[in-house]
């Protein structure tokens, strides 16, 4: 294989030596769409975007319906150095008005019917956009060369909850990503004949994985909408037959399968891994699809930050992670590009504490935000011989004598919900911005079996009802971060310093809430 530094070589490389094999497989229309298809696609997005006037280093809005010029969006934009953002076209315009203002897009590029949020991107200064449904041909517009980047070069940003209520674009890097997609083949052998899923929503970071560790290995990527994917039996059927042999997405979506009864012991027959992450999976409904395909499939956790290129450690579940059904299955130990440290909350136990990664696929920081990237890429506290930047987790973990580590809780507010990496203070701060909000706290209670509910807590004016409050903050975050259920409590209980007590809050929650 030749030395590649940067993605577009890459898979040049890859779409050459296997062009007459499936890049792209909807089992429901029958359409397949070969790698030399795929790129030809992305040589005409290229050209297109050539001809729009964007050069090496722009950034590029993608609304990304997972059709095939989609990806081929992403693939043209590898190819010229430039930056894509995938975004949730179901995100309520106040976030996305955020997002757009950090990343400052040089053009909209949209796969949908019509431009989610036309009038308001219009209203706001974005009228540039490019619809891949309406793609001119190579013979109107040359293909522009490959860029000439180096591999430290931003390839796309990933927008995660930010604690001030502006969401953090994480940036990563070609290399970051060659380095993650070799381990990825390593870790799971991943070879051309493997037909991988691609469950999860397309701006959410675990399709990182789907992406890149499919496309750049010659396999098979399988889209699933979000139509198929809240259809449970739809979702089983399409899996059965594409044939897939690798699953992944967040535990969320297995527990939903299993809890409506359509994932069966003789589904997902030609399933060899089925890799989960994003969150802590409940022992009992793990046990549950342990039982079920533990003898002829490897049930993989996995686990990283969306700053560390997806992925950067994995366990295959045994037997013996059932011993203990209260623990969370281990994270495992690192992949074997990443070191770490542990940075001890008490010196007594220094084998627990926060984690600190080092390694290739640490990314660049937060795109136009200087001053959180100063917070959480930082120099190896171990040292100062030299620069060795790493990225502080913000994740609380344990490393037992076997070396694995097993996580143990968060360091702040953040929580993981149904996938989504989430800040309270983010939810907070939409409430604190609205008029008839005194003070308010969001806190995460978990229920029965590992799942959670987000709830508020409001001191508001009197003519406030909870109902219209829920409503103005859908307006402002999305539908994932939206409270269950708000308690109107004039005034929020204080500590003895006279902050919020955050306990009391929790231990109401349990009391009044508890289902």
């Amino acid at each position: 294989m030749p030395y590649l530094t940067t993605l577009g070589p890459a898979f040049r490389d890859i779409a050459a030596h296997h062009a007459d094999r499936t890049a792209l497989l909807y089992p429901e229309t029958g359409e397949r769409v070969r790698y030399a298809d795929l790129h030809r696609l992305a040589d005409r997005v290229a050209a297109a975007l050539h001809a729009q006037g964007l050069h090496t280093g722009d950034v590029v809005v993608c609304f990304h319906d997972k059709s095939p010029v989609a990806y081929a969006a992403m693939l043209a934009c590898l190819r010229l150095g430039i930056l894509y953002v995938n975004l949730d076209p179901d995100s309520p315009w106040a976030r996305l008005q955020r997002i757009l203002s950090t990343c400052q897009p040089r053009l909209v590029v949209n796969a949908f019917a019509t431009l989610p949020f036309a009038v308001e991107l219009a209203a706001d200064g974005y009228p540039n956009a490019l619809h891949l449904r309406a793609l001119p041909d190579t013979a109107e517009c040359a293909v522009p060369p490959d860029a000439r980047i180096s591999g430290s070069h931003p390839a796309y940003l990933m927008f995660t909850s930010g604690s001030t209520g502006m969401p953090k674009g994480a940036v990563m890097s070609h290399a970051n990503l060659l380095g993650f997609i070799a381990w990825a083949q390593h870790r799971f052998a991943i070879t051309p004949d493997d037909v991988l899923t691609n469950v999860n929503p397309i701006y959410f970071d675990n399709s990182v994985f789907d992406f890149y560790a499919a496309l750049f290995s010659g396999a098979t990527l399988v889209p699933a909408t979000a139509g198929q994917v809240r259809d449970p039996r739809r979702l089983v059927k399409l899996v059965n037959a594409a044939a897939c042999t690798l699953w992944f997405s967040v535990p969320s979506l297995l527990v939903y399968l299993l809890t409506t009864r359509a994932l069966a012991a003789t589904d997902f027959p030609a399933v060899r891994k089925i890799v989960f992450g994003g969150e802590g999976f409940p022992k009992r409904k793990l046990r549950q699809l342990y039982e079920l395909f533990g003898e002829r499939a490897d049930l993989e956790n996995v686990y990283g930050p969306t700053e560390c290129t997806c992925i950067c450690s994995a366990h295959t579940i045994r037997a013996a992670d059932f011993d203990d059904m209260q623990a969370l299955a281990p994270l495992g130990r690192l992949a074997e590009n990443f070191d770490c440290e542990i940075l001890p909350q008490d010196e007594t136990n220094p084998d627990f504490g926060e984690l600190f990664l080092r390694g290739p696929q640490v990314g660049l920081g937060y795109y136009n935000d200087p001053e959180r990237t100063a917070r959480a890429f930082v120099q190896n506290p171990r040292h100062a011989r030299y620069a060795d930047i790493g990225y502080r987790t913000g994740d609380l973990v344990q490393r037992d004598a076997n070396g694995w580590l097993h996580f143990r809780g968060r360091a702040d507010y953040q929580i993981k919900h149904m996938g989504y990496r989430i800040e309270l203070e983010e939810i907070e701060a939409a409430f604190n911005s609205l008029s008839t909000i005194k003070e308010c706290a969001v806190v995460y209670q978990t229920l029965g079996d590992g799942l959670g509910q987000i709830l508020a807590f409001v001191a508001a004016h009197p003519d406030a009802a909870a109902e219209d409050l829920l409503k103005q903050v859908a307006a402002i975050v999305p539908s994932y971060m939206v409270p269950r259920r708000i308690t109107l409590i004039d005034p929020l209980p204080k500590n003895a310093n006279g902050k919020i007590d955050r306990g009391a809050l929790s231990g109401m929650a349990a009391g009044v809430w508890k289902q």
